[in-house]
């Protein structure tokens, strides 16, 4: 009988491991599904830590000052850190306007956070620095991407010419079946997709005004492909018949 007690929490011990490794498997795929990891090491002294980011047109050199007693980060002596440094390496000249547009957003937000040795005076608070950075890096890019995908496939859903202006991009639509022709222009900013985009109108041809925009943009919420579904939301709604 004792055996048998045995084996049953032989058993038991089994399935609890499996069903730990299971736990453990369902966590890892969630990690790399959240993965913002969009920095690359590219250099590690006793000097200082050099890290790129979207492809290699964003560097962040952080400058290492003196040891900190009593502080360690990744099992060694935490350093305080002097300076964080942001540098674009992006050709403004060659690059497509896309790539501009996110350029400058990453930086918007670079500088809308002040001072970055303030909020990160030693390493232990680099890896938080680095996360923000991330995220940051990746909503823009994907945003990079969906203006590629409209500039390129913007005649399926009516949209003449995707325009990129600073930080506005406008759509300009055109339809002969809805009898119309009108431009939106969208202000985009750094925290892309997370809030509303403040819009405007302008009517080139037929009836399709602000008030017929704002109906249709109530009811697409921000998100994951923001600009792309406002695009999507508009043909649907508007350009497939006379209004």
């Amino acid at each position: 009988r004792e055996l048998s007690e045995m084996d049953a929490e032989d058993e038991l011990d089994l399935a609890e491991m499996e069903k730990l490794k299971k736990t453990e498997r369902a966590c890892l795929e969630i990690l790399k599904k959240y993965d913002f990891t969009e920095w690359e090491l590219i250099e590690w002294s006793e000097q200082q830590a050099v890290f790129n980011f979207l492809y290699d047109s964003v560097t962040l050199t952080v400058v290492f000052g003196p040891q900190i007693d009593g502080e360690f980060f990744a099992a060694h002596p935490s350093r305080s850190i002097i300076s964080l440094d942001f540098e674009s390496f992006l050709d403004e000249e060659q690059a497509p306007p896309s790539s501009c547009l996110v350029q400058r957003l990453i930086f918007q937000f670079i500088e809308s956070r002040g001072r970055w040795q303030e909020k990160c005076p030693t390493l232990c608070y680099l890896p938080q620095a680095l996360f923000d950075i991330s995220l940051v890096v990746n909503r823009c890019k994907i945003l990079g991407e969906e203006l590629e995908f409209l500039q390129r496939w913007g005649a399926k859903f009516q949209l003449l010419e995707t325009d990129i202006k600073d930080t506005e991009v406008k759509l300009l639509f055109s339809s002969s079946v809805a009898f119309a022709k009108f431009e939106l222009t969208l202000a985009v900013s750094h925290d892309y997709p997370s809030a509303v985009l403040p819009f405007r109108v302008q009517t080139h041809i037929g009836n399709i005004g602000e008030k017929e925009i704002a109906a249709v943009l109530s009811r697409v919420p921000a998100g994951h492909l923001y600009v792309q579904r406002i695009v999507t939301s508009i043909h649907q709604n508007l350009l497939q018949g006379p209004r």
